[in-house]
């Protein structure tokens, strides 16, 4: 495989601290002191791998399940950790195999085998379409075991297979305690990560401590930790202020944001160059009123994105014209390229060829939080400025209630964010734009399929460029998304707790095992 540029910066001041507290349940090696704890507004959706695909499951997986590949700290190239070693075999990409470790457990003492594996991904593939990640997977055929050999059968030649293997989506799982057939509930976790599942209140908390059985690419897990979950960014800030927890990650209001000075007493700011983007999704079925291009179109040329990142999120967001963020191959600006500025006359010209009266109604989805809220205000201000569009607006106070109903086409359009499964112009692609793409706007384009499949048979991802310039040249032009912002991660900490950064470097993966008392 050619290697993935991925530019990820830190800016870190360091000060002073604040005492810190916890509580220890399971055993482990070494002094591990009291837990550190960490505040977000990323909740879990669902402690099981086959069904849940958001950043704040993910979060977790990758601290208390296994893969058989990882990304390391500093590394964008997938490297064993279940595994003692993987790779494709021949040269068509279409096969992939891994051979076992064999001195592994899971956390529950019951031993890791490949039938396991086999399991975990079957599971992946036959169920969770409308909330799991088996879009991730559309490259996958089956699976066989034999011995500790396990080989990936692919339906085409697939590159970034090894990473997708190394995301969320290769989560391993023990075969006896979760359903072949539907999700298992609770707050219950059996894998075999750095951290084990002490105990979970979905929405709450969740208290993590080093897994002492954990064998594979982490030379050492870290300490106990404890990740407290709030309902709106301002809580988090008030729990932040009142020295409740001693770092936090997404969401912080970007109004305490923009006002962040280095060198402020008792914090540790780490400033990360991050891959989250944020696009306006249209539901393209027929008898949705985005089902004519003429109309997306017209949309997108009224977003004023400048506009939306000053006045909405204080410029802690950077205007997006590609659905490949920068700082990922492949990056462009094809909706700049349509138009750099709103363009209300040209906006009109697509409602008239598409034969519709202004002005048009439509419903926009999200899901609560102070900032999409404010979004999806500025954004219905900018919509209907013009006499062009009436949008109402439809908020949902859950998560799981928003992801349903944008999947189950309830709204018109939705504002979904995006967090990097892996570093890879694809993962900006296929899931996004493809078929049964994970955004489920019944979007489908077979000149994309072709490019999807083109690009993800080449190993040299640098030689990819031209195709997925073009790629999402197609996009601009069918609109079945807008892309509206990318940004960056800012993580706040006190002075006593390092490896905060670790938690946001474009890879996917929450290495928590890397925080540490100074």
């Amino acid at each position: 495989m050619g290697s993935v540029r991925l530019r990820v910066g830190a800016t870190v001041v360091v000060v002073a601290a604040a005492a810190v507290g916890g509580w220890m349940l399971l055993p482990s090696d070494g002094d591990q002191g009291p837990a550190i704890r960490i505040g977000t507004t990323d909740a879990s959706s669902s402690l099981d791998p086959a069904y849940a695909y958001d950043a704040g499951s993910w979060a977790l997986y990758s601290n208390v399940f296994q893969s058989l590949l990882t990304l390391k700290t500093g590394s964008v190239t997938p490297t064993p950790d279940a595994a003692k070693s993987c790779g494709f075999v021949g040269a068509k990409l279409t096969t992939y195999a891994c051979e076992l470790r064999t001195d592994l457990t899971f956390a529950n003492g019951k031993p890791l085998t490949p039938a396991d594996v086999k399991f975990s991904f079957d599971r992946i593939l036959r169920n969770g379409m409308d909330v799991g990640p088996r879009s991730l997977l559309s490259s996958l055929k089956s699976v066989t075991v034999e011995g500790q050999k396990i080989t990936f059968n692919l339906l085409s030649g697939d590159s970034t297979f090894p990473f997708k293997v190394a995301s969320g989506a290769g989560s391993i799982v023990d075969s006896t305690k979760y359903p072949a057939d539907k999700e298992r509930k609770g707050g219950a976790v059996d894998g075999s990560g750095p951290y084990a599942m002490a105990e979970y209140k979905n929405g709450e908390i969740a208290r993590l401590r080093p897994n002492t059985a954990y064998k594979g690419s982490v030379a050492k897990t870290g300490r106990p930790i404890d990740v407290h979950y709030y309902d709106a960014s301002t809580d988090l800030q008030a729990a932040w202020e009142a020295k409740e927890i001693d770092l936090t990650y997404r969401q912080l209001p970007p109004e305490m944001l923009a006002k962040l000075k280095p060198g402020e007493a008792n914090v540790r700011i780490s400033e990360v160059d991050a891959t989250e983007t944020r696009n306006m999704v249209f539901n393209v079925r027929e008898k949705s009123k985005f089902h004519d291009v003429n109309v997306r179109r017209a949309v997108a040329l009224l977003i004023d994105r400048p506009k939306l990142a000053q006045d909405v999120f204080h410029n802690t967001v950077e205007p997006l014209y590609d659905a490949i963020p920068k700082g990922i191959v492949g990056h462009s600006t094809p909706f700049f390229d349509v138009t750099s500025r709103p363009n209300a006359k040209r906006a009109k010209a697509a409602l008239e060829e598409a034969g519709l009266t202004a002005p048009v109604s439509f419903t926009l989805g999200y899901f609560a939080s102070d900032s999409s809220r404010a979004e999806a205000q500025e954004l219905k201000k900018q919509l209907e400025a013009g006499g062009l569009f009436s949008v109402k607006l439809v908020e949902k106070a859950e998560w799981e209630a928003f992801q349903k109903d944008y999947k189950g086409a309830r709204f018109d359009a939705y504002n979904v964010g995006w967090v990097a499964d892996f570093p890879d112009p694809d993962n900006y692609s296929q899931p996004l734009v493809g078929k049964n793409n994970s955004n489920a706007s019944a979007y489908e384009n077979p000149e994309i399929e072709k490019l999807i499949t083109r690009t993800q048979a080449v190993s040299d991802r640098g030689s990819t460029v031209d195709d997925f310039k073009r790629m999402h040249k197609i996009v601009a032009k069918d609109v079945p998304l807008v892309p509206l912002w990318q940004t960056k991660d800012y993580i706040l900490s006190n002075g006593k707790v390092g490896g905060a950064e670790y938690l946001s470097d474009g890879t996917g993966v929450w290495r928590l095992w890397e925080l540490s008392r100074l």
